[in-house]
């Protein structure tokens, strides 16, 4: 890989204090009707998150100052900031305990985040492994080290029928949380829809059969097992991979070591969801629990209430702005085919509070 000298991204003090300041702080009218839980895990597809480097491994061409999308330093250090700027919001006057991410390029990107902006303060430790995907992305996991405690990771292929198919592996680790509770958590980014929802449909498919050999080996091992599953999975809750292949279920009756979509509440193409397209809404970024979770058992549980797609503060919902092509609202995204447009991404980031 060809890296240029190691330039620190220009951010005062006194701005990063101001933003932490800003978005950490009790708002005046919260994003959500209900307190912070005790702890806050949230999901963010943060669009194309490349730095300014030319790496000959990835398909990262586009995203260099010469590149198509004229991928500056300037660029992406906005970018970083933009990030930092929606994860202080999401975690109100805390910063989430635990993050999943993707469409991240390498672990410099992450240590970029962690390090040079506003989320200095939060000590993030880094979970992160490169994943053999076409484009050059990964999924990676952010969580911090005063309240988080990693005791094991795994990077779980999805495997297709085609060898010659790659994709994102979906990130599983186990973590001692505040001291008391052990949860699994799975990050994911599911095969995209390119060349078509029904075309592309298998692939997904496969990703969901292959989380779910994981997850049932935990389940049935302890059936209270706490496990979030959380990520983009480039289907709707309702679509099959989610449905019928991982058993995924609508959470109106718990049954003991079974899987729940808190997502599904939020299924509304013509409201709102979690990314927008042709003027249609969709919810690809979801959690989904077990029933440990769920029940009334010792340690940490949570509940449909407690799962939130976010758009901005009340009355503030910065993340949005005017559909100029449909109607309503779309979200504030980097860039605009290839030009580039300043704003935080594509999708929208969701989050779940976990409660004693």
């Amino acid at each position: 890989m060809k890296y240029l000298k190691n330039t620190k991204l220009h951010i005062p003090f006194l701005l990063m204090f101001a933003l932490v300041f800003l978005f950490c702080s009790p708002p005046q009218n919260s994003n959500s009707d209900q307190e912070r839980g005790l702890v806050r895990v949230m999901f963010y597809n943060v669009e194309n998150l490349f730095d300014t480097f030319d790496d000959p491994e990835k398909n990262d061409e586009d995203f260099l100052p010469n590149g198509k999308m004229n991928w500056t330093f300037d660029r992406y250090q906005k970018k970083l900031n933009n990030i930092s700027k929606v994860v202080a919001a999401v975690g109100q006057w805390e910063l989430p305990e635990l993050i999943g991410l993707c469409e991240i390029e390498n672990r410099k990107v992450l240590e970029d985040l962690v390090q040079n902006t506003a989320l200095t303060k939060a000590d993030y430790g880094i979970i992160h492994k490169e994943s053999p995907d076409e484009r050059g992305i990964d999924v990676a996991a952010l969580y911090r080290k005063d309240l988080v405690k990693p005791l094991s990771y795994q990077a779980i292929p999805v495997i297709f029928d085609d060898a010659g198919d790659k994709t994102r592996e979906i990130l599983y680790f186990k973590s001692l949380v505040r001291k008391t509770d052990t949860i699994h958590f799975f990050v994911n980014h599911w095969p995209s829809r390119w060349g078509g929802q029904e075309k592309s449909e298998p692939k997904r498919m496969a990703a969901a059969k292959s989380l779910k050999h994981v997850t049932d080996s935990i389940l049935k091992v302890n059936p209270q097992a706490k496990l979030i599953i959380t990520g983009d999975f480039n289907d709707d809750p309702i679509d099959k991979s989610l449905k019928e292949v991982l058993q995924a279920n609508d959470p109106v009756s718990v049954e003991s070591g079974k899987l729940y979509n808190l997502s599904l509440q939020h299924y509304s193409p013509s409201e709102k969801g979690s990314l927008k397209y042709k003027g249609n809404w969709n919810v690809f970024d979801q959690f989904i629990v077990s029933s440990g979770l769920l029940e009334n058992s010792e340690g940490f549980h949570t509940s449909l209430s407690d799962s939130h797609i976010f758009y901005g503060t009340e009355g503030n919902e910065f993340l949005l702005e005017e559909d100029t092509r449909y109607q309503g609202k779309e979200p504030n995204r980097t860039y605009h085919g290839p030009t580039f447009h300043g704003g935080y991404s594509d999708h929208m980031p969701v989050y779940l509070d976990l409660r004693k």
